[in-house]
């Protein structure tokens, strides 16, 4: 690959937008852009009994995905150990920040084999969701759920205590 096709490739790189770049322009109607800066990809690690926040998931490339060729059939991961991310959106209220928006998507990954499953789709979808505010957690198991209520909960209180009934109802 020449310097300048390296060059190119590097500038067509996805970028996250903190602000809209084309707000008050007359050409566009800004359809198609938002923001994600409030949204952060927990991973649930029920085998371990271990969650955390890894923005590399934003990409597909969280500690769980790095080196991993993913597939859509479960079956060609018969080793697979499994993992929850966990898209949670934060919004702000009048009496404060709170957990607005928080959906699940599940994934198996076999590190030996180099191999995981998860379904792509889902994932975008899951992330929209979560942006809007839905909560879409009824498919994790109880333990999972039960560590990741924790998680929020030890991770700010105050956002907790203002997040919606549905919730906190879905992760009793």
């Amino acid at each position: 690959m020449s310097e300048e096709q390296n060059e190119q490739k590097k500038s067509n790189q996805f970028t996250i937008m903190k602000d809209d770049p084309i707000d008050g322009h007359p050409g566009y109607s800004g359809g198609g852009a938002f923001s994600l800066e409030n949204m952060s990809p927990l991973i649930v690690d029920p085998n371990e009994d271990h969650v955390w926040v890894d923005m590399g998931a934003m990409h597909a490339r969280s500690e769980v995905e790095k080196r991993i060729k993913f597939v859509a059939d479960k079956e060609e991961v018969p080793n697979g150990k499994p993992y929850w991310i966990v898209w949670v959106t934060v919004e702000q209220k009048e009496e404060g920040p709170y957990y607005h928006g928080v959906a699940a998507c599940y994934l198996e990954v076999d590190r030996e084999a180099r191999r995981g499953y998860k379904i792509l789709a889902e994932h975008v979808n899951r992330m929209d969701k979560s942006l809007k505010g839905r909560i879409i957690l009824e498919h994790m198991d109880d333990h999972s759920k039960a560590l990741l209520r924790d998680f929020l909960k030890d991770f700010n209180e105050q956002y907790w205590d203002l997040a919606s009934d549905e919730l906190k109802q879905v992760l009793a």
